[in-house]
């Protein structure tokens, strides 16, 4: 799982070749066959690892967050985005490299749990009168299209995108659009 997750981090699933993996364990490649069925299930159970990883990230630093809707939600935005600039390949492979059937299923999962958490945090903010009016589950959806859309050229591998600003302020803005559109003016 260790050299999958490696190889994943450094070529995104498409460099996880069965042979390179076991090339990195030192073993052959069909040894890997008697802990995994297939290519596709060593590779979903390194996304549940890798994404599990990112998604308790997040909904950490949401459940430190001061008890706030705004401040939660500026928590669920920076982490997110942050740990996406930091970590790019992995990011890129976990949102949006085409995979197979079986760890896209995966992807599925974990995209339903980051809309279940931004919910929360959006219902809570409505609650307290700081959103405006809105449906939960719809903008929480939007809100992670916004932000993974936000970020697709700046993580992709192909794509060779001048960055015309910091990280730093993409963080920002993202995090800004994000409370714009759930209906509280900018700071």
């Amino acid at each position: 799982m260790r050299a999958a997750h490696e190889l994943v981090a450094r070529e995104g699933f498409a460099g996880a070749k069965v042979a390179a993996v076991a090339g990195a364990c030192g073993v052959s490649a069909g040894s890997l066959y008697s802990y995994f069925g297939s290519r596709d299930e060593l590779l979903a159970r390194v996304f549940r690892s890798a994404a599990g990883r990112e998604l308790a990230a997040v909904r950490a630093a949401v459940d430190t967050a001061p008890a706030h809707p705004e401040a939660r939600l500026k928590a669920f935005a920076d982490t997110f985005t942050g740990r996406a600039l930091r970590g790019r390949r992995l990011a890129w492979s976990l949102l949006f490299e085409p995979v197979s059937p079986v760890v896209e299923r995966e992807r599925l999962v974990y995209r339903r749990e980051y809309a279940q958490l931004c919910e929360g945090v959006i219902r809570e903010g409505v609650a307290a009168g700081l959103f405006a009016p809105q449906n939960a589950a719809v903008s929480a959806g939007a809100v992670i299209g916004a932000i993974s859309e936000a970020l697709v050229g700046r993580l992709s591998p192909e794509v060779s995108q001048k960055a015309e600003a910091p990280d730093e302020q993409l963080v920002a803005e993202i995090r800004e659009f994000c409370l714009r559109a759930l209906g509280r003016a900018p700071s």
